[in-house]
């Protein structure tokens, strides 16, 4: 029995008691370097799209970001915005199809690639105490682990130009993964299929997204503290910060809080929606370092607030982890990649932050340049296709305009109408 969908989004607004700041991810995605994870054989029955939301009109409200996060076949979606002045919630759809649980504001979620963030965190507070350089070669901190590592600096795993080939790109890891989602990866695993592959460029000479990097990076972190990723993470970020929602998944998410959005696949191959519920699966041991934070929104905006006002590290770090190198023309965000945050050029203004795709789920963060404002979404769902077809497309397509939207109003911008149409689908 297909489950009823709440038919109207929710939005509430809250007075600012305290200025919260979030960073800005426009998905800088797991899928960017190949994680788009086929269905496996036992899916969810085919249910039909939850286009039945409360009518919306075309103007690029929150209401209308959540009722178009629905058309395109997502089960839920949730967004937490500051401008600066209030913050507003919109929530909308289920967080369990089988019981029909309807999303709330405050459910907790695989941030994916979001975690990078926090990674990339450790790793400046590890160069404020004079434990890691920068500019120093990775074999001075893993010796005999990386091909040419002597050649591949810290910076370069941080900001993605070492040129190592992603693990989330081999046809074995992602056949694995489809197949046996609770296989426990260990790092040594990852790696000898990401080095399997010849680099995708000489370190230093390109860019290109992989989660090959932040892999190095945890086990970098890790060897030098003697901590374990989920204690650093709890110790150092966190506990400091009273993050009371946020935790590394060690391998799998167990500590659900105050409540757990569900993360579905769907695959739209045969014009249907299909849904492949991936809650409970071991991300621990295949995103690690690079994508397996669980977190709330409210959480996410402490933290990036945080980041950007420099509460996590030095001011000297905060620069370095601004200073960016160009994104590839042809990557579906516009802007520059620092170490381990983005920064995001949209119709409405300039924010920073990260973005993240598991399995299951599609989250971004955004967070203006003085950490005051910010936008925080989820969609429980994740377009899986591995060939293209329409509804990928139009996922992915809605899905990036969703962000810019969230990011207009975060700034307080009027949103153009050429990004209305992009979030409907009718942009030319």
């Amino acid at each position: 029995m297909s489950p009823t969908y709440p038919t109207a989004s929710t939005t509430r607004h809250h007075s600012k008691r305290r200025t919260v700041g979030v960073a800005i991810t426009a998905a800088a995605i797991l899928a960017s370097s190949g994680v788009a994870v086929a269905a496996s054989a036992a899916a969810t029955p085919h249910l039909a799209p939850p286009t039945t939301v409360a009518s919306a009109p075309a103007d690029g409200s929150m209401r209308d970001v959540a009722q178009q996060m629905l058309a395109i076949g997502n089960p839920g979606y949730l967004a937490r915005i500051n401008d600066g002045r209030r913050v507003s919630t919109t929530v909308v759809g289920v967080a369990d199809i089988a019981t029909g649980r309807a999303l709330r504001a405050d459910d907790q979620f695989e941030i994916g690639s979001n975690t990078k963030t926090f990674t990339a965190t450790l790793i400046l507070q590890l160069v404020d105490k004079k434990a890691v350089a920068l500019d120093s070669p990775v074999s001075t901190y893993l010796p005999g682990v990386v091909p040419d590592g002597d050649n591949i600096t810290v910076r370069m795993l941080l900001n993605h130009t070492s040129g190592l080939f992603s693990y989330t790109g081999d046809p074995e890891v992602l056949s694995i993964m489809q197949n046996d989602p609770q296989h426990n990866w260990t790092e040594r695993e990852l790696l000898t299929a990401a080095f399997a592959h010849p680099p995708t460029f000489a370190p230093g000479k390109g860019w290109s997204y992989s989660n090959t990097n932040y892999t190095l990076l945890g086990m970098i972190a890790q060897k030098l503290t003697r901590s374990s990723l989920a204690d650093l993470i709890r110790q150092r970020i966190a506990r400091p910060l009273g993050l009371k929602h946020t935790y590394y998944a060690n391998p799998r998410a167990t500590n659900t809080g105050p409540g757990y959005a569900h993360g579905y696949a769907i695959t739209f191959a045969d014009g249907t929606p299909k849904y492949t519920d991936h809650t409970g699966a071991n991300i621990g041991g295949w995103a690690g370092a690079a994508g397996a934070v669980i977190s709330t929104t409210s959480d996410l905006s402490r933290f990036y607030s945080a980041l950007l006002k420099a509460e996590l590290f030095s001011r000297a770090q905060l620069q370095q982890m601004k200073t960016t190198v160009a994104l590839p023309r042809e990557f579906p965000i516009k802007g520059r990649y620092g170490l381990g945050l983005i920064k995001f050029d949209t119709p409405c203004g300039t924010a920073w932050g990260h973005g993240g795709d598991t399995q299951g789920h599609h989250s971004t963060t955004a967070v203006s340049d003085d950490g005051r404002r910010t936008a925080i979404s989820d969609s429980t769902g994740k377009a899986s296709d591995l060939a293209p077809n329409d509804g990928i497309t139009r996922w992915t397509n809605v899905e990036f305009a969703a962000q810019k939207v969230a990011v207009c109003h975060m700034l307080g911008t009027p949103v153009p109408g050429s990004l209305i149409r992009e979030l409907h689908g009718t942009a030319p």
